[in-house]
């Protein structure tokens, strides 16, 4: 009888096929005992005309080996987790691990143990917290030590309990606004995105780069992540006279601000150079075509999974990675007139 269409193939239709053991097929695919290679590419022949898949729960009760990977985040949608979690999923399939995403609704102690119990319930070899924002931190906090998990984060600081993949977004802030210096302007106004911590990240560096000139450091403007905090905060610099430079916490700010700087008179960048962060895709299609810190999040992603899976293999905890950004220089910015 054929397989059905609408039923998965499982390992006692592949030791059909391969006219072996249902024990024969598992031995070969587990690798716990070796095989000649001919039984193997009967087994294998069997597997590619099935198109059958390996359960990772019941490949976990044979081999012993866990092979689910959790992920923690407060949000899959905005770039720079999406792009994080691409890395990370592609890099832990080419590892041979399956992911699991569980998203954290709020820093409400509730929510956080939701999360954490969903994701402890499974059968996990590690896991992976995406600590952008202060919800990541809290669910960081929240696992337990026993769980082999590493922290993805942009603000830069010393070692820890739990290791981390970083990107370095304080160097990446101070390039920016050493950048807007050397064009000439006198100094650079900051559209903030929220902090995890008061003395770190793209506005710590930003504020250290205006500091080492010894040039005057403006109000800093605290915006949200979407385009429209940004469009509020640009209209806020607009009934300011002294500003030509204005560093943005992420592209989506800049574009807000753009906008409102326009509605407001200001030219950009002949009255106003403006630089965003991330260098999203369509930052180089926007009019300006953005200036902007570049920062490679699969990259980011990727690099998490290798620490976890050089833990798992080694049982030694690996030691932080740092990421450096890039400046990006395209047509938002110039000289002051």
């Amino acid at each position: 009888m054929e397989q059905s269409s609408h039923q998965p193939p499982v390992l006692a239709d592949v030791a059909r096929i391969a006219g072996v053991s249902v024990s024969t097929v598992s031995r070969t695919l587990t690798g716990r005992t070796p095989v000649s290679p001919d039984l193997r590419a009967k087994v294998e022949s069997a597997v590619a005309e099935l198109g059958y898949r390996p359960n990772a729960a019941a490949q976990t009760l044979v081999s012993g080996r866990r092979s689910t990977i959790a992920v923690l985040a407060r949000n899959t949608l905005r770039y720079g987790y999406a792009a994080t979690l691409q890395g990370v999923e592609e890099a832990a399939r080419a590892a041979g691990f399956t992911v699991t995403i569980a998203v954290v609704e709020s820093d409400a102690p509730a929510d956080i143990a939701a999360a954490v119990g969903l994701v402890l319930s499974q059968p996990l070899a590690g896991a992976i917290v995406i600590e952008f924002d202060a919800v990541g931190v809290a669910t960081l906090e929240a696992l337990p030590v026993s769980l082999p998990v590493v922290a993805v984060a942009g603000a830069l600081r010393p070692p820890g309990p739990r290791p981390h993949v970083f990107l370095d977004d304080e160097s990446g802030g101070r390039l920016a606004t050493e950048y807007l210096l050397g064009l000439g302007h006198r100094t650079v106004h900051h559209v903030a995105i929220p902090s995890t911590r008061p003395r770190s990240g793209r506005s710590w560096g930003w504020r250290k780069a205006l500091r080492a000139a010894g040039v005057d450091v403006p109000a800093m403007i605290a915006a949200g992540y979407d385009p429209s905090s940004g469009y509020e905060a640009g209209r806020a610099l607009t009934l300011l006279d002294d500003v030509t430079a204005v560093l943005c916490g992420n592209d989506e700010i800049a574009i807000g601000v753009t906008r409102a700087l326009r509605e407001g008179g200001r030219r950009v960048p002949e009255d106003v150079s403006v630089v965003g962060f991330d260098d999203q895709p369509f930052a180089e299609m926007w009019l300006p075509p953005l200036t902007t810190v570049a920062q490679d999040f699969t990259e980011l992603g990727r690099r998490s999974i290798a620490l976890l899976t050089s833990w798992l293999d080694s049982g030694v905890k690996p030691v932080d990675w740092v990421g450096q950004p890039s400046l990006v220089v395209r047509e938002s910015t110039a000289s002051p007139l």
